[in-house]
């Protein structure tokens, strides 16, 4: 079994990727700095793995980290549009930065191949519908911004150096450990939280914009194609469901599964946000052979139990 680093590796969805290769029996290493991620999401990795705490910003730390690593999973980030346009800089040091310091420290230390998690948001709000990775490129906010500088970064890498890199741009990712405690939360963990604890949820815009919302376990499935899968270096995929859905009607799936009325406040939409993402995947499918093996339904009825048994054991998460 090979030797694996997944950085970002106590986030949410970088620490459902450690699981499921630490399951599958190989050697992880985690390299994260703790900024955004929890020990407690480390404490759910099913068996035995190595944690290192340390910044992506520190290239030495990166490099001694990615030693002896045939595969380097690059999941550390600041994802988030909101701020990004709060501090710029930082989120750019982090997404920009950081994946450089880790490309290099893979070519320094021969690893084979690096599967970087690339956004959605580098197609800002194009009319094109859905979207494809040949799709002319929009970037609304830094965060987009340095987001798409990572992917450039790994496809220089990749015809430049003998690292192999593939990017997958992620759509909105959801499931259990989805932090709605964080001030820059996604929409999911943020509305069924406030149900669950009595609160009103809260819609910015007026609920029509749509989005193609991707389970983590289809994420974590499509990581480990782009690992192991030959001759898709320098490639970019989207990673979804292939499907949007608004985001009231969501919201009144979620409402449906807890027996509560629906009955949101709106706000005006934010800064950054694009009003609809829906993912062409059929390259992603043909290239890697991805097919996302939970329904949008199932899996949120499966994120809705799981942030109700956190909030029945005082562990909101």
């Amino acid at each position: 079994m090979g030797h694996y680093l997944v950085t970002g590796g106590a986030g949410f969805i970088a620490s459902h990727i450690a699981d499921r290769l630490v399951r599958e029996g190989h050697q992880v290493r985690i390299f994260d700095n703790l900024s955004t991620g929890h020990r407690r999401n480390l404490e759910a990795i099913g068996g035995s793995f190595e944690f290192i705490e340390g910044d992506v910003r520190d290239q030495s730390a990166v490099r001694a980290a990615a030693q002896d690593c045939e595969v380097i999973f690059h999941q550390a980030a600041l994802a988030s549009v909101p701020l990004s346009i709060k501090d710029p800089v930082q989120v750019h040091d982090v997404c920009a930065t950081g994946t450089l310091n880790v490309l290099t420290a893979a070519r320094d230390q021969g690893v084979r191949r690096v599967v970087y998690a690339a956004s959605s948001s580098a197609y800002g709000d194009r009319p094109e519908m859905p979207k494809r990775e040949s799709h002319t490129l929009q970037t609304l906010s830094p965060y987009a911004a340095a987001k798409l500088a990572g992917e450039f970064y790994c496809e220089s890498f990749a015809h430049c150096y003998d690292v192999e890199t593939v990017r997958l741009r992620y759509f909105n990712v959801f499931g259990p450990r989805q932090d709605p405690k964080s001030p820059y939360s996604a929409v999911i963990p943020l509305f069924v939280t406030a149900l669950l604890e009595g609160r009103t949820p809260t819609i910015f815009g007026d609920g029509s914009q749509s989005r193609d919302f991707v389970y983590v376990g289809n994420v974590v499935q499509a990581n480990l194609k782009a690992a192991f899968t030959p001759d898709v270096s320098s490639r970019v995929y989207n990673v979804a469901s292939g499907e949007r859905v608004g985001v009231a009607e969501m919201l009144k799936q979620i409402c449906d599964i807890l027996d509560v009325p629906f009955a949101p406040e709106f706000a005006p939409p934010r800064v950054g946000d694009v009003l609809h993402s829906w993912a062409d995947i059929s390259e992603t499918q043909r290239d890697l052979g991805y097919a996302p093996e939970i329904s949008f339904f199932e899996a949120l009825k499966i994120t809705v139990e799981a942030y109700r048994d956190s909030l029945s054991s005082n562990c909101l998460v």
